[in-house]
């Protein structure tokens, strides 16, 4: 389990280092720990500290591969940290509405408009995972959040069955479909991953992990080994 102790001098660093040059912004410490506290939040399954740290450390193994690095580094993490900061599993605007809580808390924070703006924009980027050619920003953020796609077997498994019990209460059948139907979407894609890192150390296992759950799916209930 993700130790919220550990996490919290990373949201500091980065929130300090997209401050640029200003050292009169408030204490860091209650933004941390309302962020905290909103990923740690009942119907959570998948959507937790867990994942936050995931991606946070993910970020940090794209910045150090040769050719991975964002454009902004620290506005990544701090996107990171807002890009599921809202999150109902029943409410299909989770992005939208972190996108919001980060335009409403990083300028009382401290941070400037223009970088609150790219945070915000690039919170929302994760509701595709789509970005541009040139977004490096973007890349690295997608692909971080995309990695447990590539995660060994007993980790995808465990990602699996955490996505389902933030789903619980939609039937079986019908997630059934709706999941085959977003893994199938998947799997047409060109690439699941943007930067250089993730097509050459990700793209193969996780279209081997994504081939292998659409294939379990497909199996009539009951069926599964």
């Amino acid at each position: 389990m993700a130790d919220p102790d550990a996490l919290r001098p990373r949201f500091v660093r980065a929130l300090e280092a997209a401050r640029a040059a200003r050292a009169d912004g408030p204490d860091a410490t209650p933004y941390a720990d309302d962020l905290l506290a909103r990923w740690q939040e009942p119907q959570r399954r998948y959507h937790t500290l867990t994942h936050l740290t995931a991606v946070l450390d993910h970020i940090d193994e794209l910045e150090a591969a040769p050719g991975n690095q964002a454009t902004d580094p620290d506005l990544v993490r701090l996107a990171a940290w807002f890009h599921d900061a809202v999150y109902l599993p029943d409410r299909s605007e989770n992005e939208e509405r972190s996108a919001r809580l980060a335009e409403r808390a990083l300028p009382e924070a401290g941070v400037s408009p223009e970088n609150t703006a790219e945070v915000a924009r690039l919170v929302r980027l994760t509701e595709t995972h789509a970005p541009a050619p040139d977004d490096r920003n973007g890349q690295v953020l997608c692909d971080a959040d995309l990695a447990i796609l590539a995660a060994p077997p007993s980790a995808y498994a465990a990602y699996t069955a955490a996505v389902r019990e933030e789903y619980h209460f939609i039937p079986n059948d019908a997630f059934r479909e709706g999941r085959s139907t977003i893994l199938r979407q998947l799997l047409t894609l060109p690439a699941l991953f943007s930067t250089p890192h993730g097509k050459a150390e990700w793209e193969a296992t996780a279209r081997y992990n994504l081939t292998g759950e659409l294939e379990m799916l497909s199996l009539p209930v009951g069926r599964e080994p």
